[in-house]
């Protein structure tokens, strides 16, 4: 199986499963990936979303071998079939998605990873924009992410140079959430996922959308679509409980709706 599926405590973890390629993509670890989120979106059971990497690799990018193969998916279609629809998913998805990079991520395997809502990184763990190193650009929303997450002057060099940055390089200069030890990397992850799991689905759900749409909104758009968002979330279960939870002085128990 090129995708390992897990759901405990809310947390639907989906692992990458070809380790002895480095978790490079295949067209059916894409389509299994496309089909897990959907599933994942789908499941009211689901309160966070787990992408990670089995083995010692987040994920390398694309199988080249597959690429190459004249019987194979030609590039087009790798990049319209394969790589878009995850980005288009994991953006759209109203659930927190969490990427655990367990250990190199380069190419679309670093884009992927950025992609996501919060990345959480192995100080061992490293990323790599691969992709100049065989005369290609950035795809998987690479140039959409990078440039927004870093400034256009550092995602530019770290494209064309194709440099591998670490982990906390990448904290230090706010591509990713945090960088964390290797010892702890696993229960740190679990401990978050559950924590975010735990929290009001439908308002995080709503905050993302927001945040997808501010880099394309004026203020005024912004703020209009804040007070629809908000009004959606005010007739929500979690908003009532939160609300008497705090009047009661108790801890609120969201169920997610």
């Amino acid at each position: 199986m090129e995708l390992l599926v897990s759901l405990n405590n809310g947390v639907c973890e989906l692992k990458l499963n070809r380790p002895a390629v480095f978790n490079s993509f295949n067209q059916a670890m894409a389509f299994a990936l496309q089909k897990a989120l959907d599933e994942a979106e789908l499941n009211d059971e689901v309160r966070a979303i787990v992408i990670t990497g089995e083995g010692k690799a987040f994920c390398a990018g694309q199988d080249l071998a597959e690429a190459m193969d004249p019987e194979g998916p030609e590039l087009q279609s790798i990049v319209k079939d394969h790589y878009n629809p995850i980005i288009e998913r994991i953006r759209a998805i109203e659930k927190p998605i969490i990427a655990a990079v367990n250990g190199v991520a380069a190419g679309a395997g670093a884009n992927i990873a950025l992609a996501c809502d919060i990345t959480i990184a192995k100080k061992s763990a490293s990323f790599i924009q691969a992709f100049s190193k065989i005369g290609l650009i950035p795809d998987s929303g690479g140039t959409f992410f990078l440039p927004r997450i870093i400034g256009s002057q550092k995602a530019l060099a770290l494209m064309m140079t194709g440099d591998k940055i670490s982990a906390e390089q990448a904290d230090s200069m706010n591509m990713i959430y945090k960088a964390v030890d290797d010892e702890v990397f696993e229960s740190e992850v679990k401990n978050f996922a559950e924590i975010i799991a735990a929290l009001p689905t439908r308002g995080l759900g709503l905050t993302k959308k927001a945040v997808n749409a501010t880099f394309a909104n004026n203020l005024t758009q912004q703020l209009a679509l804040e007070e629809e968002l908000q009004t959606e979330a005010g007739q929500t279960y979690d908003f009532r409980e939160g609300v008497n939870a705090f009047l009661e002085k108790r801890k609120p128990v969201f169920k997610g709706k």
